[in-house]
């Protein structure tokens, strides 16, 4: 891969966005040190705070949108930097969620994959502050989210990366509020494409109380303990 493309969404994330986008500095820094730049472009989408200053003052692109909708947002941001001259024939694109921190060799051994043949590569997430959560949801949590057992069940926006070509191929995000995700890589796998799931690059991500994607994994936590707000 000569080049990669990163891209964030995010709704209302000026508190988790400088976060996300240090994590994604050292994951960058290693790819750009191993001849393969990067470029990282935040979606700001329905935003009402200042997540587009902060994505700004990282260094990231911002495409701004008025979807609502992850699908929609994770779309537009590829499609702001993939105009049709664009060759995407050596170019990997990998998404994350703004509340996610990358670990510093995401890129890295998505990059490696990718020269062993792989289209799309779809790792596993990790909570890392269960503190807004009452006792025995941790638990639960671990008792369903088996990553051992049943790794291909596990399709995240927060860790997902495919090759420019096969993307392109299957048609790209389709403009869902949620499972956006999954089905790009169900699509991936009907047109033959070859999908890694793996649990051996695993993305820390929030448990927070106020998700933003309907019946996303905010609300598959909040279900653990009965709560489910709705957030417009």
């Amino acid at each position: 891969m000569r080049r990669v493309l990163v891209v964030v969404p995010a709704r209302d994330e000026e508190d988790e966005l400088p976060g996300c986008l240090r994590a994604l500095a050292r994951a960058n820094a290693r790819a750009a040190a191993s001849g393969v730049p990067v470029t990282t472009v935040v979606t700001a989408d329905r935003c009402r705070d200042r997540t587009a200053d902060v994505a700004r003052a990282f260094g990231a692109h911002v495409v701004e949108t008025d979807a609502g909708a992850a699908g929609v947002a994770r779309a537009a941001g590829f499609a702001a930097m993939l105009g049709d001259r664009c060759d995407v024939r050596d170019m990997w694109l990998a998404t994350t969620d703004a509340d996610s921190r990358v670990p510093a060799r995401w890129l890295t051994r998505q990059i490696a994959w990718a020269g062993d043949g792989w289209d799309a590569v779809a790792g596993t997430v990790r909570v890392r502050d269960w503190s807004g959560h009452p006792p025995g949801v941790r638990e639960a949590f671990e008792a369903r989210y088996d990553r051992r057992s049943d790794t291909k069940r596990h399709v995240h926006g927060a860790n997902l990366g495919f090759s420019g070509a096969a993307y392109l191929e299957v048609g790209g995000f389709a403009a869902m509020a949620v499972g956006e995700d999954g089905a790009l890589v169900e699509a991936l796998k009907v047109a033959g494409r070859r999908v890694l799931h793996t649990d051996a690059l695993r993305v820390l991500t929030s448990a927070r109380t106020d998700p933003r994607a309907p019946r996303g994994f905010g609300h598959d936590l909040l279900d653990l303990d009965g709560a489910r707000p709705v957030r417009r």
